[in-house]
């Protein structure tokens, strides 16, 4: 009988010191990389993705950084830039009823209401340079305006200087 308490007591021991190591171990496994593969691993094509979100977030915020810089009072304020380039491009985009959620909540801010029209004008005297197939270039616009809603359009063709005919 002493034989077998001694070997349950041997067992016993043996369990509580793998319990003990157990979760040592797994921080320890959980350290090292793995080189298997894995069936659900991204190709790779999506593993460059979060590099391009990376440089998005620091494009963003750079243009935030130049907003606040440039203009003086809440128009260069983070959330005015944000909210305010947003209403602009829902204006442009004729989604009224986004874009005048969007200017409430611009508004609660504290945000200056003026920017807002002087931008959006802006936008409407350089219509010519937004290509309607590229986000790029109407979020771009947007940008510029918002920095210099006073930003003259460029001069059409139509009032270019005609040169002079010759008769003869």
């Amino acid at each position: 009988m002493s034989h077998r308490v001694l070997r349950v007591a041997g067992l016993l021991s043996l369990a509580i010191a793998y319990l003990a190591i157990a979760p040592a171990a797994s921080v320890l496994t959980a350290a090292l990389p793995v080189h298997a593969q894995t069936p659900d691993a991204k190709p790779p094509d999506q593993q460059a993705a979060p590099a391009a979100d990376a440089a998005k977030e620091a494009q963003k915020v750079d243009e935030f950084a130049e907003a606040q810089r440039v203009l003086n009072g809440p128009a260069g304020n983070p959330e005015c830039v944000w909210l305010g380039r947003r209403v602009v491009s829902l204006l442009w985009r004729d989604d009224l009823d986004t874009a005048f959620r969007h200017l409430d909540l611009y508004d609660r801010f504290g945000c200056p209401s003026g920017h807002i029209q002087a931008t959006f004008r802006c936008l409407v005297l350089h219509a010519s340079t937004i290509d309607p197939k590229a986000a790029d270039s109407l979020n771009g616009r947007v940008h510029a305006c918002w920095i210099n809603p006073s930003l003259q359009p460029p001069p059409s063709p139509a009032a270019a200087v005609p040169s002079p005919t010759t008769t003869r």
